[in-house]
């Protein structure tokens, strides 16, 4: 039995099919831990989430921020952006069940020491309290009152993580750290416009992961989203968004052994957009 987790695969179906090929995937056997992104702005969203939820309990999947996207699309509360490959999706004729199924995946999972989630954690959560918080979501989502709760998802205030908060600001900053989370400062307040690499770092913010005292620090956080940074690898942190979508690479990382195994791009390479 082998335990993978790949980054950010937003589309790129064929990618993902190489890559499970290259490292030999055997579903009866094998894991996946996917960090979430699965959908948008790549050529074939709709066979990605597909392949994932036949797969059964051999993937697990933490959500990103465009798979919310595509819940809020679909909702009716955003509107399409001009770059999103999500049609196919909302066209489907097992549209309700794919989305049904995105819908009750959760922010973070944990087993041991290993954290699954897209983006990041705050330097004051725990592993244990970040499963916590996600939990809250989950709940949320998976309850009569989600779609109100989509309704009033978007938004980047609160700003700064806070035992007090309640409802719907309660959970939006849950989900914008563990979906959105680049840069934060110490008292757990969070930069989200900034999108570039830790030399663009806004004055008094670092990278979530290089805060000297994270509360997660002694755990290996698995994550995606920060396409900028390509692969990086570290004690206690795997980023895998190896930018497949912009022309890079797909990456799993075997996290019994920690070998890299890749796939490149067969998107057109394209500097990674701002917004």
């Amino acid at each position: 039995m082998s335990h993978y987790a790949v980054g950010d695969i937003q589309g790129c179906h064929d990618e993902f099919r190489q890559l499970l090929d290259l490292i030999a995937f055997d579903p009866p056997r094998d894991r996946l831990w996917l960090v979430g992104d699965l959908v948008n702005r790549g050529p074939d969203s709709l066979g990605v989430l597909r392949a994932v939820m036949a797969m059964g309990d051999a993937a697990v999947t933490v959500l990103g921020n465009h798979d919310l996207h595509l819940l809020t699309v679909a909702a009716g509360h955003r509107k399409v952006h001009r770059h999103d490959t999500i049609d196919a999706i909302l066209r489907a004729p097992d549209r309700d069940e794919l989305l049904a199924w995105l819908r009750t995946r959760p922010l973070v999972v944990r087993e041991g020491k290993r954290v699954l989630v897209h983006a990041g954690l705050l330097p004051s959560w725990t592993s244990a309290t970040a499963i916590m918080l996600s939990g809250e979501v989950e709940a949320m989502l998976r309850s009569n009152a989600h779609d109100d709760f989509l309704r009033h998802l978007y938004g980047d205030q609160p700003a700064r993580w806070d035992d007090a908060l309640t409802g719907y600001d309660r959970l939006r900053v849950v989900v914008n750290a563990c979906t959105r989370l680049r840069y934060c400062a110490a008292d757990d307040t969070m930069d989200l416009a900034e999108k570039r690499g830790p030399d663009h770092a806004p004055p008094g913010f670092s990278p979530w992961f290089a805060q000297p005292e994270r509360r997660s620090a002694g755990d290996i956080v698995l994550c995606g989203h920060w396409s900028t940074l390509q692969l990086l690898l570290a004690p206690g942190i795997a980023m895998l968004d190896s930018g497949c979508l912009w022309g890079g690479a797909l990456t799993a990382l075997r996290l019994d052994d920690w070998r890299v195994f890749q796939v490149p791009s067969r998107q057109a390479l394209t500097p990674v957009p701002r917004e």
